[in-house]
């Protein structure tokens, strides 16, 4: 400022030299001097502080050398407060009111597992999830979900990541959500209906997703276009398989999933996956072909299941803030190949089913969106072998046909209407309503595409 200053000063003095007389000019000659004396002194006086504190932090590093380096979990507890572990909390509280008809052993016909399924009616509440989550350490990331209801609480997540493998390698150990398919992975929250699609229910049964006790692992090609390869192992003890309590593993997974934009608007993703398991003393029900009494089966043997999955959304300029729309769907096929005992009979059993579903979800005011699902599944081939002549083999397309409409007065609080035609039990058509709320407490993540 100084420096500005001296030479504003001397190109006015050089400018109007002609008019002054000798004593201005020694007059400005001396101002001069005098602001390149401080200015000087200040140059010094500051250069003088750098040295001095260059000198203080190599002392320092020599007197660190010099005392052994802690471990990094003393190092934690020396330089950390009492309170550093600070992970993100939430809490999401779901709950309904639902008008169905009263089907008790409320299934899908020609499916298993039989005689499960929801029949809650009038006001419910349902899973409460408490999250916590948070990044252990500049290498790993940790998250746990414990599922609440009804005086019961259960891990439904515990794992923990990877955060600086590089290359595009992420690893993830413990408790998690597979990520097959689209939907698998989502909490029952973040679903743009009050329930699951018939295709995840008759996959995985009344939990409606796959959840695997085992390791992830998925590597990101380092390419404009989306592209993401996945493989997992682990102990396999859900439904279609079942616990073996053994060495090794139960269940195993591979998938592929890509994806891009189309100008600024629009973007897709697309997926195919693979899912093994293998069960054992698998039970489920089954009718007599002689009294239509209900009898007990036990399956032995392993299950393939096969995914494809499709997701376009569009958002003007790609802001989904006010105004958005999203298709998705999915596709599943099924075999089962093993023995089947009941009533005594130990015969040969085979499968092979499918099913789908699609859906559309407009969102037509930052607060409002509405949306219709159709979805149907096929029974497919069932081969019962020697238990033919013993059991009703069903041969049925159950279908369902859902409209929604829900109000977000944020992003953490959301109620929806739904209304639906259920045709997934021979015989019966369901007309149903629900009523539901999703509240979202505390810190939570973005979810993903």
């Amino acid at each position: 400022m100084q420096k500005s200053f001296a030479m504003a000063a001397l190109l006015a003095a050089s400018c109007g030299a002609h008019a002054a007389s000798d004593a201005d000019l020694a007059a400005i000659r001396a101002q001069i001097d005098d602001m390149k004396k401080t200015y000087e002194q200040r140059i010094a006086a500051l250069e003088q502080r750098l040295v001095q504190a260059e000198s203080q932090a190599s002392s320092q590093a020599k007197s660190e050398k010099s005392v052994p380096a802690p471990s990094p979990v003393e190092n934690r507890q020396s330089v950390a407060p009492t309170n550093a572990f600070n992970p993100e909390v939430s809490l999401i509280l779901q709950g309904q009111y639902r008008h169905a008809k009263n089907v008790p052993g409320r299934g899908i016909t020609g499916f298993v597992p039989g005689g499960e399924g929801l029949n809650t009616r009038g006001f419910s509440v349902d899973e409460t999830e408490l999250v916590l989550a948070a990044n252990i350490d500049p290498y790993w990331r940790g998250q746990v979900i414990v599922a609440m209801a009804d005086g019961q609480a259960n891990i439904e997540e515990a794992w923990f990541q990877s955060l600086a493998i590089g290359q595009g390698v992420g690893l993830k150990v413990g408790r998690y959500r597979s990520s097959i398919g689209y939907l698998n992975e989502q909490h029952p929250h973040m679903w743009d209906f009050a329930d699951a699609p018939l295709m995840y229910q008759a996959m995985f049964g009344e939990g409606a997703s796959y959840v695997q006790d085992g390791v992830q692992l998925k590597w990101l090609a380092p390419t404009s276009l989306f592209v993401e390869l996945g493989s997992e192992i682990g102990r396999g003890a859900n439904f279609p398989g079942t616990d073996h309590n053994n060495n090794g593993t139960g269940g195993g997974a591979l998938y592929i999933h890509v994806g891009d934009d189309v100008g600024v608007s629009n973007s897709w993703r697309a997926g195919a996956s693979w899912l093994k398991t293998r069960a054992s003393e698998r039970s489920s029900d089954f009718v007599e072909q002689l009294g239509g009494n209900v009898a007990q089966g036990v399956f032995n043997g392993d299950s393939s299941t096969w995914l494809a999955d499709f997701v376009w959304k569009w958002a003007p300029n790609g802001n989904s803030a006010h105004q958005n729309f999203k298709f998705q769907s999915e596709y599943f096929v099924r075999e089962e190949k093993g023995s089947l005992n009941a009533t005594s009979v130990d015969s040969s059993y085979k499968t092979r089913q499918s099913g789908w579903y699609a859906q559309g979800v407009y969102q037509f005011t930052p607060q409002w969106r509405a949306g219709l699902r159709y979805e149907q599944l096929d029974s497919g081939t069932r081969d019962f072998g020697a238990n033919a002549a013993n059991l009703v083999v069903d041969s049925y397309r159950p279908k369902k046909a859902s409209a929604m409409v829900d109000c977000s007065w944020s992003e953490f609080s959301r109620v929806r209407l739904q209304i639906a035609q259920d045709k997934s039990m021979f015989g019966i058509t369901d007309n149903q309503l629900t009523l539901q709320y999703v509240m979202s407490l505390g810190a939570h993540g973005a979810h993903k595409f």
